[in-house]
């Protein structure tokens, strides 16, 4: 293997890993604001309420759990 292949391959993973992480960051962010490119005001308020709510049913389901026991 020469140099010139060895940069090569190594120019070609980095760039895979590059663009893997932007694909994954886009992904997580369109996940996160519905597909859209930034979050409204109201949105984001309205995503803070809906955190709110799964956090009070999951420690409600905790609490149902603890005295069903």
């Amino acid at each position: 293997m020469n140099f010139n292949q060895l940069l090569n391959m190594i120019a070609r993973m980095l760039t895979r890993r590059a663009v893997n992480w932007g694909i994954n960051k886009g992904v997580g962010r369109a996940a996160r604001t519905g597909g859209k490119g930034g979050a409204s005001p109201a949105e984001r308020k309205q995503a803070q309420q809906n955190r709110a709510a799964v956090k009070r049913a999951r420690q409600a389901a905790r609490l149902a759990r603890r005295i069903g026991r």
